[in-house]
């Protein structure tokens, strides 16, 4: 007779990877094989794209704001440049939050730091 060794643990491994495979397609959530390996998979990109996302929130912004300032005849980097001037201490998604929920204190914005610009 075969000795069982390690059922109890190797049961619940396969249970927890199961588990997490459920909802996958054919037999990628049937074998245990298959899924431990889309499992591994997909918790590397699940990492990567955590990592992503904060980059392409950040370009979302930065076309939102440029966008915005295309009414206001001055480039996203001007713009960007006479904040830092006027010592306004915004970051991009509270602007560009601004642009969409707020429009006028948005163009008062605009408006100070084309008179921080000028000056310089």
């Amino acid at each position: 007779m075969v000795r069982a060794r390690y059922s109890v643990p190797r049961k619940k491994r396969k249970k927890k990877i199961m588990k997490l495979a459920s909802g996958y397609r054919g037999v990628r959530s049937r074998e245990y094989k298959r899924a431990k390996e889309q499992i591994m998979h997909s918790l590397a990109y699940s990492y990567m794209h955590r990592k992503e996302k904060k980059r392409d929130f950040r370009r979302l912004w930065i076309k939102r704001i440029n966008n915005g300032l295309t009414n206001y005849d001055i480039s996203y980097s001007r713009f960007i440049y006479g904040l830092k001037l006027a010592n306004i201490e915004l970051n991009r998604k509270v602007i560009s939050n601004m642009i969409i929920e707020n429009h006028e204190e948005f163009e008062k914005i605009v408006n100070r730091v084309k008179e921080v610009l000028a000056k310089n």
